[in-house]
């Protein structure tokens, strides 16, 4: 099993968190909501309720299929946790901009989905 190489760190709660060259957790272990507040600074987000349902999502999808998802099956599993009008790629892109599969996992402490360039 190839290893990750540590690009720099995030400070948290005096703690350095190890991150790869494109932001992403080097060790899944490492995550808590205080880093995901820590990476969300960092991308000039505040943290909101809404945020915060989304990275739910993400962890439980992560859990049950042991994936990060790209966007379709994001869109989609937001669409059967929080309803349709949260499942919709307009909402995901206000709250994670650029890409909301990428960003979303950053910060839910996933690895970066397969499909995402």
């Amino acid at each position: 099993m190839a290893t990750t190489a540590i690009a720099r760190f995030v400070e948290v709660g005096g703690e350095r968190v190890g991150l790869d060259p494109e932001g992403y957790l080097v060790d899944l272990g490492d995550w808590s909501p205080a880093v995901a507040v820590a990476l969300a600074a960092e991308e000039g987000l505040s943290l909101t309720d809404e945020h915060w349902e989304v990275i739910d999502v993400l962890r439980a999808f992560y859990e049950r299929f042991e994936m990060a998802p790209a966007m379709r099956p994001l869109v989609k599993a937001v669409g059967q946790a929080l309803g349709p009008e949260k499942g919709r790629s307009i909402h995901l892109m206000r709250l994670f901009p650029g890409s909301p599969a990428k960003l979303g996992a950053r910060l839910a402490g996933l690895p970066k989905p397969a499909n995402c360039l």
